[in-house]
């Protein structure tokens, strides 16, 4: 689906046909749409196929005039009951007078986009208009980073009184999802710094100041993101060691019990013998000696903490 947009009286607003300054929007677009636009803006067809690649990392890229540049976004999905977070490519083209983002799945960002809930954002101007979506982006990490830490935080109060699997699960996937955002903050870090550079889009005066808040933000999001990673990494381990530690305790004592409860065993087996002559051969005297050796050995083994 391609729809078009543009910046009208301060509003991002949708218009029925391609002009010159506005924003074209390509939600999985099939062949004949990307064909069109194709030989209507002469894009490279390598830079739709790159956009619409679902594991192609954040890089930059240009071709006869136009430029590529592919961000990885973060997103957020309802699954088992669970929120399960990863990120997927975005494709950013910029032709000679208009800007075509390419994405195989709606998002977040970009509906806020074109439903006008971003102010000061003029589709006329290229540069201006992919920085605050870089910048809109770069938000959106922070956020879901917010969410995660309070999740992980909720999770590790459950753990503490349960001791499940489907805790330690959960926090498996928590750890996976902020790898995923680390690794894609870095990428998307090397991108936005070549273009701080300038050799691939024009920069302006007022757009060097928007960039820098770019980059801010990002490296701030890379630096949550690794805190937050560090710290459920060592909760992981240390929660690994507590169930090490509890299952020894369990083995002691069931150890400790199995030695207790062998002794009458032993002590009836001895007068359960076929044999003439044992001493105190009554019903009371094994059962005392059994008794009396098992306080016995309860008190030793309370003494070592065994039980």
């Amino acid at each position: 689906m391609v729809t078009y947009y543009k910046t009208i009286e301060g509003f991002i607003c949708p218009i029925e046909a391609c002009e010159p300054g506005c924003w074209i929007n390509c939600i999985n677009p099939d062949e004949a749409e990307i064909n069109r636009l194709i030989q209507e803006f002469s894009i490279e067809p390598d830079f739709f196929r790159a956009a619409m690649d679902e594991e192609e990392s954040s890089h930059l890229d240009s071709e006869d005039g136009n430029t590529l540049v592919i961000l990885d976004i973060p997103v957020v999905d309802l699954e088992d009951d669970h929120l399960t977070y990863f990120t997927r490519p975005l494709g950013i083209i910029l032709t000679e007078k208009n800007v075509i983002t390419v994405s195989v799945h709606e998002n977040p960002i970009l509906d806020e986009f074109a439903e006008g809930l971003v102010k000061n954002v003029k589709t006329n101007l290229k540069t201006h208009f992919t920085l605050n979506l870089m910048l809109r982006i770069a938000g959106r990490y922070l956020q879901y980073l917010k969410q995660i830490d309070k999740i992980s935080s909720q999770v590790e109060k459950e753990l503490r009184k349960s001791m499940k699997n489907a805790e330690l699960i959960q926090l498996l996937e928590v750890e996976k999802s902020l790898m995923y955002f680390s690794s894609s903050l870095k990428a998307n870090e090397i991108t936005i710094e070549k273009i701080m550079r300038g050799r691939a889009l024009r920069l302006y005066e007022e757009d060097q100041d928007l960039l820098e808040d770019v980059l801010i933000e990002i490296k701030q999001a890379i630096e949550m993101s690794g805190i937050h990673l560090n710290i459920l990494s060592g909760t992981m381990d240390a929660f690994a060691s507590i169930i090490s530690n509890n299952l020894n305790i369990v083995m002691k004592v069931l150890a400790s019990i199995t030695l207790i409860i062998s002794i009458p065993t032993v002590i009836s087996g001895i007068y359960g013998m076929n044999v003439d002559h044992l001493p105190f051969a009554n019903f009371w005297f094994p059962v005392g000696v059994a008794l009396g050796l098992m306080a016995i050995a309860f008190v030793i083994l309370r003494k070592k903490q065994m039980i």
